[in-house]
């Protein structure tokens, strides 16, 4: 069987990936332009992306094609229902970072809570010399203890980051979904906005959570609310979050996604990096080695399970 890694440089280079078991050629590329994909995955049996597109378009030309492993959660980057036609299975990876994005988002919130990074930098503009104290009040400085969060989504990521806020004294709410009935255990998404000293977004990117976060949904936070995206850059209207950290009417935002990566320098969440409120981080929340370590054995165990005729963690 033929195996082919389109984009292994998504992996760092330190991340040992062990041959399958089973008699095999593999292929891997550092990375793949769209215009090169077509004729990498000719005649081959696997393909093993993490963000390269899979289309209808090229799908339907890989005959040979059986299998494709997503070397991530998201699958948004593979169009499934034409895998689905095409009896082409698809498998991704589940449960690997439970530690590390939820330890990132959580990062994101204390920096924001003590104004850390806004600290720093005026530090290094010499603002504490300036000052003449043994210390100076220029941002607000919080604490955790008796805050509210708010999750919207509830997966696996989002209540590993409950155990560790609920350790730290905040009170955790959940969203029900946007636009639905409130179920037990769930509060309905308006409120949520209203009521969480923070916001943690943990949800799918599809049609119906495409700018989840609006100018709207901006608006009915509190003044100084924190909003954290650790999911995907696509769920907040970017342009909307601009505005808001220009006019002050949320407390700050930590992003590790933006709707295009990398971002273009007009991007609004890199113009959104003049504001001391704001962090973004390149999309490394999943990326402790622990994690990627993990990654990289499920991949090999999911293709194993595969050609087993035992598949696991199958989306198609």
């Amino acid at each position: 069987m033929k195996l082919v890694f389109l984009d292994r440089k998504t992996l760092a280079p330190e991340i040992e990936l062990r041959a399958p078991s089973f008699p095999h050629r593999w292929e891997e590329h550092e990375e793949t332009a769209p215009h090169q994909v077509l004729e990498r995955l000719q005649d081959t049996d696997i393909a093993i992306v993490n963000k390269v597109r899979l289309g209808a378009d090229i799908l339907s030309r890989l005959p040979r094609l059986k299998l494709v492993v997503i070397a991530a959660t998201g699958s948004d980057n593979v169009d499934l229902e034409a895998c689905r036609q095409a009896g082409i299975a698809v498998c991704n990876i589940r449960d690997y970072s439970k530690n590390s994005v939820p330890e990132h988002a959580l990062a994101l919130i204390l920096a924001l809570n003590r104004s850390l990074n806004a600290y720093r930098a005026s530090i290094v503009a010499g603002r504490w010399q300036q000052s003449g104290q043994f210390c100076y009040f220029d941002y607000p400085v919080r604490d955790l203890a008796g805050q509210t969060l708010g999750l919207i989504g509830y997966g696996t990521i989002a209540r590993e980051l409950e155990k560790l806020a609920t350790a730290l004294g905040m009170k955790v709410i959940v969203a029900a979904r946007k636009g639905h009935p409130v179920s037990e255990g769930r509060v309905g998404f308006e409120q949520l906005l209203n009521d969480a000293d923070v916001i943690s977004l943990h949800c799918p990117l599809n049609a119906e959570t495409r700018h989840l976060i609006g100018e709207r949904e901006l608006k009915l936070m509190k003044s100084d609310a924190l909003l954290v995206n650790v999911g995907r850059g696509g769920l907040v209207d970017e342009a909307a979050l601009l505005a808001a950290l220009e006019q002050n009417r949320i407390g700050g935002a930590g992003f590790d996604v933006v709707t295009q990566e990398p971002p273009a320098p007009d991007n609004p969440l890199m113009q959104a990096l003049q504001y001391p409120n704001f962090i973004l981080t390149p999309h490394i929340a999943w990326a402790s080695r622990n994690a990627m370590q993990r990654l990289a054995d499920q991949l090999i165990d999911n293709i194993e399970a595969f050609v087993a005729g035992q598949p696991q963690h199958r989306l198609v």
